[in-house]
């Protein structure tokens, strides 16, 4: 390949996946805004980029493993840069719909803090190799320094390579969910060898071996020394295998101390999209709280933990889809007794039908969590359009060095 066949090209931009953006729009991976970078076009991306005007906020890459591994793509930009983009993509998603509000610092959590993360593994000619996928990319990089995961996370790594070596075909890579809780590590195994005698015998030793907590293959238990309890507040709850837990517990503590600052005060708390209870039990301290959540196991769970916790006020708690049957204003206001607060948690997707029926209830106050700027803002609209005032957002990057981006709004009823 000569210089000749090589394009030049300014980035204006970052994208929402972290890339670079150039005019066509042309994405540039690992680059930031004001930079000249030279490469070859392949459809709508360049390859092969070399730099060649660094922007004043290029730094080293703190990890070795980050040109081979794609699970990071914001190393090569300064913490402030990138604190800065992230606090502008949530600004820029709520001026798209006419909205602006006042913005709290930033909260970052540190490097090491990621407590669950989902192991690439497979068997090699010599062995085992586990790791996370280069970018776009079937190519597994290993990660023995990654600077991501707590320590006690990377030290699972030589776990999981023994989990390939017991029940992982030749063909198929294994995907090994390793999750961090109090009793040890939570594993959840997918894509390896049917389940049959020898091999559960193979891997109930191997977790013995290896004190793991939980061992589960595809979704069918296998071993379990103790239950893997998280601590949520008050109470320890057992979710079941690769339930939605924040990625890290500093990040999860920042959430909740937003929420809680916006529900201060409450009596009567609706939490929806409630999980195993990362906000309801904390907050059953201080209210009463109505946990709502679409996956039957995990309101078990979360229901468990309340009845063995001690000094909290009552949790009740629903199975019910909120996509397809929201809660509506009769809901939200059972028997003349409203709501004081509610706390919103939604996926990606966000919570369009839940949001109106919130803003038709007239709940005083909500706390709305959301891992997607764009929808977060189609629903603020929805609210303030009802009389609610947005009155501040807490940025929360606890997928630090990636493009994901966590927040917390409190909204008030004006009138």
């Amino acid at each position: 390949m000569t210089d000749a066949a090589r394009t030049t090209a300014t980035i204006s931009r970052l994208g929402h996946q972290g890339d670079g953006v150039a005019d066509g729009p042309l994405f540039v991976p690992r680059s930031l805004p004001g930079e000249t970078v030279s490469g070859v076009v392949e459809g709508d991306r360049l390859t092969d980029v070399r730099i060649e005007t660094p922007s004043e906020h290029r730094v080293q890459p703190p990890c070795r493993h980050y040109k081979s591994c794609g699970g990071c793509q914001l190393q090569h930009a300064s913490d402030a840069f990138v604190a800065g983009w992230k606090t502008d993509v949530v600004r820029n998603a709520l001026q798209a719909q006419g909205l602006e509000t006042a913005f709290h610092p930033i909260h970052t959590s540190p490097s090491r803090s990621r407590r669950r993360a989902t192991f690439a593994v497979r068997r090699t000619k010599k062995g085992a190799l586990a790791g996370f996928h280069g970018r776009a990319s079937g190519v597994i990089t290993e990660i023995p320094e990654c600077q991501l995961l707590e320590p006690t996370l990377l030290a699972a790594l030589p776990v999981a390579e023994a989990l390939a070596l017991a029940g992982a075909s030749r063909k198929t890579p294994l995907a090994v969910t390793v999750t961090m809780s109090d009793a040890g590590l939570d594993i959840l195994v997918r894509q390896g060898k049917p389940l049959d005698g020898p091999l559960r015998i193979a891997l109930a030793q191997l977790a013995e071996q290896h004190n793991i907590a939980r061992l589960t293959w595809d979704d069918e238990p296998v071993a379990m020394e103790q239950p893997p309890a998280q601590t949520f507040g008050p109470a320890q709850v057992c979710p079941p295998p690769g339930s939605f837990l924040q990625a890290t517990r500093d990040g999860e503590a920042a959430l909740l101390a937003a929420v809680q600052e916006i529900t201060h005060g409450a009596r009567r708390i609706v939490d929806l999209f409630a999980g195993c209870g990362t906000f309801s039990l904390p907050l059953a301290r201080q209210a009463e709280v109505h946990a709502v959540e679409g996956e039957r196991d995990m309101v078990t769970a979360l229901d468990a933990g309340w009845r063995r916790a001690t000094g909290v006020k009552k949790v009740t708690t629903e199975a019910r889809d909120l996509f397809r049957n929201p809660l509506l204003p009769e809901d939200l206001n059972p028997f003349g007794a409203a709501f004081d607060a509610a706390v919103i948690d939604p996926p990606r997707a966000g919570a369009e039908a839940q949001t109106a029926e919130l803003a038709k209830a007239r709940t005083p106050v909500i706390a709305y969590v959301s891992c997607n700027p764009v929808t977060f803002a189609r629903d603020a609209k929805t609210l303030v359009a009802a009389g609610y005032s947005l009155d501040w957002v807490q940025v929360v990057d606890q997928f630090r060095w990636s493009a994901h981006i966590e927040l917390a709004a409190k909204f008030t009823l004006k009138d």
